[in-house]
């Protein structure tokens, strides 16, 4: 029952934000991160985690260090990652999901690949701010740029 209602809230998604007042332009779905009186924008791909992290937006989160090279937040609701394509590695700047914890990764240098590593988009402005994120972000739906 979950995959069904997963399965028609993702379609529903997907139709309001791929089609514009009944035309057929195609919408670029952005988010906004805000914290520190700072603002990065990432642009996200049209992947069923993406369409989904974004149908949970507006979040008021924590946001934590890990690693070296990234900040992480775990949304509410895990993201469903099929037909989402894998992070084989890559730059500074990528939005990812990590399924077996469930959270988002931002990431502000470069990252190997990791099994169960997916990605959601790319930063469009604003990436200098990520390694200083700390404490509680906003993360909204953003505006076409």
């Amino acid at each position: 029952m979950k995959a069904i209602l997963s399965f028609f809230i993702g379609l529903l998604i997907y139709t309001h934000v791929a089609y514009a007042g009944g035309s057929e332009k195609q919408m670029t779905m952005k988010i906004s991160v805000k914290t520190n009186g700072n603002t990065t924008v990432f642009e996200l791909n049209n992947s069923p985690a993406a369409r989904e992290l974004y149908a949970q937006l507006p979040l008021s989160i924590t946001v934590e260090n890990y690693s070296n090279n990234e900040k992480i937040f775990y949304p509410p609701k895990k993201l469903n990652t099929s037909d989402t394509p894998p992070a084989d590695g890559g730059r500074a700047g990528t939005l990812a999901y990590y399924a077996p914890w469930g959270d988002v990764v931002m990431f502000y240098k470069e990252f190997s690949s990791a099994p169960g590593l997916y990605i959601l988009g790319h930063v469009s402005s604003g990436r200098e701010y990520i390694p200083e994120m700390s404490g509680t972000i906003q993360v909204e739906k953003g505006s076409a740029l």
